[in-house]
């Protein structure tokens, strides 16, 4: 998967899952469906999903940071060798 895509992935997630986690909009959307019974079960996924989202937005983020310093030091040893 790219880092680009990676990335962005992470952080929709990552921002969903914590509007679902912070704010009743979850609730509410289960009360106009007739679904309020799985209420008492959100925090058991909402609360994973965010903390994999967040894994998954630090691990491309990272990732990123790696690719670029590696192409860094990569065109600094082109530009010496004369190349």
């Amino acid at each position: 998967m790219d880092n680009r895509t990676l990335l962005k992935t992470g952080i929709a997630g990552s921002v969903i899952a914590a509007i679902c986690c912070a704010t009743p909009v979850l609730v509410i959307a289960l009360g106009v469906v007739g679904l309020s019974a799985w209420t008492g079960w959100l925090d058991y996924v909402l609360i994973p999903a965010l903390v994999v989202f967040v894994g998954i937005t630090i691990y491309a983020w990272r990732r990123r940071r790696a690719e670029a310093a590696c192409c860094e030091v990569e065109i600094g040893l082109n530009q010496k060798k004369g190349v």
